[in-house]
């Protein structure tokens, strides 16, 4: 049987936030040190320290959002250890992530830079489980106040006369575990507390502010903060990885068979039911949806590459995290009334990251071209989907669609999950006169991956497979390949 997808244009959803498609950095392993962040004194080419070799990807990519400083490492860092001059910086041990030296020679002002120069949005993660309430009040001082005060004139003195403006702020990181061990309610009470102190400074620019939510189904964590802070909050978080064999024994990120695929798949569609059932949850406490969700880590963990430090988390990337990718971003634009933002975990050399580096070597990741196929949904109207296929495992449909509108161009972004099988696939178009369709698409074997002596193996190539037919199109998708269509009426 042919996959359906049928689509109305008169059928329309939420606008989808392009912050859905951000990205996290955490001081762990590579991701900064080496990955974002060489140094003004590197030979390997770079504008006020940053890659510029990265940093051109993830433009092209349109990055919107950037989360930072961590992960675990948000409640163990402190603002004023990474200001002023380099040489003076407070030297600590990332107890963390591999118990390295951490030198904290990136620090507030590098990451806004960084972001600047990528034209992203700045996510702080501000510090519950080790910090203080003045601490994190007088960082958004530092960063956002336009006065005269002596915590901005700190500020004016290591080089920046204006405020930043930082938006977006998230207080405390998995406050469950490694940000304080805590209970709900006692976070609650405690994000009611720093939440208080972090000011809007200016009319113009209030503060987005976000709560820790929980991990995985925590269902008790959510309740018992939405309950304490949900009228506090513009947002609260979810964490979810796709693990295929669970925490301790997590897998393989290239040696892998059918039957571990498709678990990786039954796993990562897990998180439609999260989301779902999270959201029933806030909406208990917000039953007019002011609250946002944000899926602020998320993406594939696996057993870190053979010899190296296991704290570092670094792991290859094959057409089988391109496709996890794809459900993802599918589901997140679906529920794009609620969910308000996403973060890939995490940008470089770090789990699913979407760009690797080695010295002066950089390669793209599969994941890093699914982001780029999924790009123009970025702040476009969702057009709900109706998908009939079969499925390829239990609670796993084949093909695997989402579709937006913005400039009187429809994309629709579709995988075929399948490793082994192409799809032919109806498109049904109600509304749309059709006039121009053009295709890309990223396709190969499930273990096919980029490497640093194979750079290239995966990437996106011209698709000319798409006809046009009655009432719409039709196409046949490769096994293990995602696609992106650009319908113009």
């Amino acid at each position: 049987m042919s996959a359906k997808i049928r689509l109305n244009a008169a059928n329309t959803g939420a606008v989808i936030n392009r912050n859905i498609y951000g990205h996290f950095s955490e001081h762990l392993g590579r991701c900064i040190y080496g990955g974002l962040y060489v140094g003004e004194d590197s030979p390997i080419p770079n504008k006020k320290g940053m890659r510029t070799d990265v940093v051109e990807a993830l433009r092209h990519i349109k990055v919107p959002v950037l989360r930072w400083p961590g992960g675990c490492f948000a409640d163990e860092y402190h603002w004023e250890d990474g200001i002023g001059p380099k040489e003076t910086r407070k030297r600590m041990v990332n107890t963390n992530w591999g118990g390295v030296v951490e030198d904290n020679s990136f620090g507030t002002h590098e990451f806004l830079e960084l972001c600047e120069q990528i034209g992203c949005e700045p996510y702080i993660n501000g510090n519950v489980g080790s910090g203080t309430v003045r601490e994190m009040s007088e960082w958004v001082e530092y960063l956002n106040s336009p006065g005269d005060s002596t915590v901005v004139q700190r500020r004016w003195a290591n080089g920046r006369k204006e405020p930043w403006n930082v938006k977006y702020w998230g207080v405390g990181n998995e406050n469950w575990g490694c940000g304080g061990s805590m209970r709900p309610e006692y976070y609650g009470d405690l994000y009611r507390r720093f939440n208080t102190f972090c000011r809007n400074y200016t009319k113009e620019h209030p503060l987005y502010r976000i709560a820790c939510g929980p991990n995985v189904d925590d269902w008790a964590w959510m309740d018992g903060v939405m309950k304490v802070a949900g009228r506090h909050c513009d947002a609260i978080t979810l964490h979810y990885y796709t693990h295929p064999h669970g925490w301790e024994e997590k897998g393989s990120a290239t040696v892998f068979d059918d039957e571990e695929y498709y678990l990786t798949m039954r796993k990562t569609v897990k998180m439609a039911d999260l989301i779902k059932g999270h959201l029933a949850i806030m909406d208990k406490y917000d039953p007019k949806h002011k609250v946002g969700l944000i899926v602020d880590e998320w993406g594939t963990w696996y057993n870190v590459e053979p010899g190296t430090n296991p704290g570092f988390l670094y792991q290859q990337n094959t057409m089988r995290d391109a496709i996890v990718a794809a459900i993802n971003l599918n589901l997140f634009n679906s529920h794009a009334d609620r969910v308000v933002m996403a973060n890939l975990a995490q940008m470089v050399n770090v789990l699913q990251s979407v760009i690797l580096t080695d010295g002066d070597q950089m390669i793209l990741t599969p994941t890093y071209h699914v982001f780029d196929l999924f790009k123009a949904h970025q702040d476009a109207t969702l057009i709900p989907s109706e998908v009939e296929c079969a499925e390829v495992t239990e609670g796993v449909k084949q093909v695997n669609v989402s579709a937006s509108m913005k400039d009187g161009a429809l994309t629709i972004t579709a995988a075929n999950v399948s490793c082994t099988a192409a799809e032919d696939v109806l498109v049904e178009l109600e509304g749309f006169e059709v006039q121009n369709v053009a295709a890309r698409i990223l396709t190969g074997d499930m273990h096919d991956m980029n490497t640093f002596e194979e750079q290239n193996k995966v990437h996106i190539v011209d698709f000319g497979g798409v006809e046009k037919a009655e009432g719409g199109l039709k196409l046949t998708l490769p096994a293990c390949s995602v696609v992106e269509i650009t319908v113009r009426g």
